[in-house]
C-alpha cells in the first residue's frame, strides 16, 4: 500500500484565495510546514489571518487541542519567491481557472523544485493531460481538487491525466486520506466526477421552470422536502453565483462537443447578463434585499376530504406513502389497474414515470389520473408534489389532493410536464453516474462517495437508482426521450445492460 507523504515534508500551496488559504489550512493541522505563496502581500497577510480566525474558532469550540492550534498557525509560512518550494515535496497550485497560467506556473516549478516532488493542481475543471503536457515529466503532474471551503469538506478527487503515474495518483489519494478527507480516484475527463454528475440537479429544474410546471419556491420547496436534498436548485445557484455555475455549464458542455445532455439554460444566461447573479448581487431567482418578502411555495387549496380511498398493490418505493395515506380510512382494500397507489373517490393515483399525466390517461382509458413526484422516503417528507391530467375533473383532483394533505403532506400543484421535478432530475443524475462509470471515469462506489461527499446530496446516485429500481429508471429515461424526442434523454448503455442483466451498479 502507498504510503502517504511524511508530515515532515514541506508542502508547498501556490495562490493565496480562499481556496489556497484552506488547502493550507488543512495541511497545517495535519502537521506539514506549509509555504503560503502569493504575488500579492496584502492577499498572504489576509490569508493568515482568515487562517489563525479559523484555527482559534476549532480551539474555541473544544475541536482542537489550543496548543496543536497554535502549532499549526505558526507552520504555515507567507513567501512571494517561488523559488523557495526548492525543496518542497508536494505542490499544490489553487491559482486562477486557465490553462496558459496552470501550464507557465507549472513550468517554472519544475526548474526550481527537486524531480521527486509532486505537482497537484485544484483544478475544478481543465484537462489535467493539458495542463502536464508542455512539461519534462508530466508524469508528476496529479489532480487534487479539494471543494469549498476546503477545511470543512471532506471530497478530494484525485485525478490523472494521461501521463500521470499511478505511482503518484496513489501517493496524492493516501496523502489526502492521512489529512482527514475522502479521496476517489478520477479519471481527467471534463468536469471529473462531481462537476459532470451534478449537472442534471440544475438542468432539470431549469427546464421545469422554463415549461412554467412550477415557480422556482416551489420546485426548491419539493426537491428538498421530498427529495431529501439540502438545498433546492434555485437556491443553490444563487449561492454559487450564475456566473460561476453557468460558466462551469458552459465549459462542461463545450468539452463534451456540444452534448445536449450539458446543454445550458437560457434563463440563466438571461440572469448572467442582467448582472442578476445570486447572493452576492443580491438579486438573482430571489431577491435578497432587506425588505423583499421571503418566497414560499404554491400549496394547494384545491382539496376536498375524500369518502372512498382503495391502494393499490404495496410495494417497496412508496409503501411509506401508501401507510400514510390507509391512517385516514377505516379500512382499505387492494385494486387495479397495475402501478396504481391508490384509488380516491374517481382519482387515480399513480407515480410518475416520466410521461405526462394527460399521456397515461390517454393510454390508461382513464380521465381521472393524478401523478406523484418521487421522495426519497415518503413515510418522512413534508412535501410531495401532485399534477393532474388535462382530462381530469376538478372533483376527483381535489379528493387526491384532499387525501394527501390529511396525510400530513404539503401538496405542490405542478402543471403537466414529464418526469415532474424529483424524478427526472434523480433519473437522470442515476444516468449521467452510470455513463461516467461506464466509460471508465471512476468507480461505482467512488462516484457515489463523491456525490455525497463533495455536494452532500442524501445517497448517492447509484445507490438510489438502485433503490428506485434499475428497471424503472430506464424507463423513465425512455419515456422522456420519447416525450422530449432529444438525445438528452438517452439511457446509458450500463443502465440498459444492468436492466436486461439484472444487475445491480454495486
Amino acid at each position: 500500500m502507498t504510503q502517504p507523504i511524511q508530515t515532515s515534508a514541506l508542502v508547498g500551496v501556490i495562490g493565496a484565495g480562499a481556496m489556497g488559504a484552506g488547502i493550507a489550512q488543512v495541511a497545517a493541522l495535519a502537521g506539514h510546514t506549509v509555504l503560503l505563496h502569493d504575488l500579492d502581500a496584502k492577499a498572504l497577510d489576509k490569508a493568515r489571518t482568515g487562517i489563525a480566525a479559523n484555527v482559534q474558532r476549532l480551539i474555541d469550540k473544544k475541536k482542537l487541542d489550543a496548543i496543536a492550534g497554535h502549532a499549526a498557525i505558526e507552520r504555515v509560512r507567507p513567501v512571494t519567491n517561488l523559488a523557495d518550494m526548492r525543496t518542497a515535496s508536494l505542490v499544490i497550485e489553487a491559482v486562477a481557472e486557465r490553462l496558459d497560467v496552470k501550464r507557465a506556473l507549472f513550468t517554472e516549478l519544475e526548474s526550481i523544485v527537486a524531480p521527486e516532488c509532486i505537482l497537484a493542481t485544484n483544478t475544478s475543471s481543465i484537462s489535467i493531460t493539458a495542463i502536464a503536457a508542455p512539461l519534462k515529466h508530466p508524469s508528476r503532474v496529479v489532480g487534487m481538487h479539494f471543494f469549498n471551503p476546503a477545511p470543512l469538506m471532506a471530497l478530494v478527487e484525485v485525478v490523472s491525466g494521461l501521463a500521470t503515474s499511478e505511482a503518484v495518483a496513489q501517493t496524492v489519494y493516501a496523502t489526502s486520506a492521512a489529512w482527514g478527507k475522502k479521496p476517489v480516484f478520477a479519471k481527467s475527463t471534463p468536469g471529473f466526477i462531481v462537476n459532470r454528475v451534478a449537472r442534471p440537479f440544475y438542468a432539470e429544474a431549469l427546464r421545469v421552470l422554463n415549461e412554467q410546471g412550477a415557480d422556482a419556491a416551489s420546485i426548491d420547496a419539493v426537491m428538498r422536502d421530498a427529495g431529501g436534498f439540502r438545498m433546492g436548485p434555485f437556491e443553490l445557484m444563487d449561492l454559487i453565483g450564475h456566473d460561476v455555475n453557468f460558466a462551469v455549464t458552459q465549459s462542461v458542455f463545450n468539452a463534451y462537443f456540444n452534448d445536449p445532455r450539458f446543454t445550458p439554460s437560457l434563463i440563466q444566461q438571461e440572469l448572467v447578463n442582467a448582472g442578476f447573479l445570486g447572493r452576492k448581487t443580491g438579486r438573482g431567482f430571489y431577491d435578497y434585499a432587506a425588505d423583499a418578502a421571503k418566497p414560499a411555495a404554491h400549496i394547494e387549496t384545491n382539496t376536498r376530504p375524500p369518502s372512498r380511498i382503495v391502494l393499490g398493490e404495496s410495494a417497496p418505493l412508496h409503501e411509506g406513502l401508501q401507510s400514510r395515506i390507509a391512517q385516514n380510512i377505516a379500512s382499505a382494500r387492494r385494486g387495479d389497474p397495475s402501478g396504481l397507489i391508490a384509488q380516491i373517490d374517481d382519482a387515480y393515483l399513480f407515480l410518475t414515470d416520466g410521461r405526462t399525466a394527460t399521456e397515461r390517461a390517454h393510454a390508461l382509458g382513464i380521465d381521472n389520473v393524478v401523478l406523484i413526484d418521487l421522495a426519497l422516503d415518503y413515510a418522512n417528507a413534508r412535501s410531495v408534489a401532485i399534477t393532474r391530467a388535462r382530462q381530469c375533473a376538478d372533483d376527483a383532483y381535489a379528493a387526491a389532493a384532499g387525501a394527501l394533505t390529511k396525510s400530513g403532506y404539503a401538496v405542490v400543484p405542478f402543471r403537466d410536464v414529464a418526469g415532474m421535478a424529483v424524478m427526472c432530475t434523480v433519473a437522470m443524475l442515476v444516468n449521467e453516474a452510470a455513463d461516467a462509470v461506464n466509460q471508465g471515469v471512476c468507480t461505482s462506489a467512488d462516484l457515489d462517495l463523491a456525490m455525497e461527499k463533495g455536494v452532500n446530496y442524501p445517497l448517492g446516485p447509484l445507490a438510489w437508482g438502485e433503490r428506485i429500481g434499475i428497471e424503472r429508471i430506464h424507463d423513465v429515461l425512455l419515456h422522456l426521450a420519447a416525450h422530449y424526442g432529444e438525445d438528452r434523454y438517452r439511457a446509458s448503455p450500463l443502465i440498459s445492460a444492468l436492466r436486461y442483466s439484472g444487475q445491480r451498479f454495486h
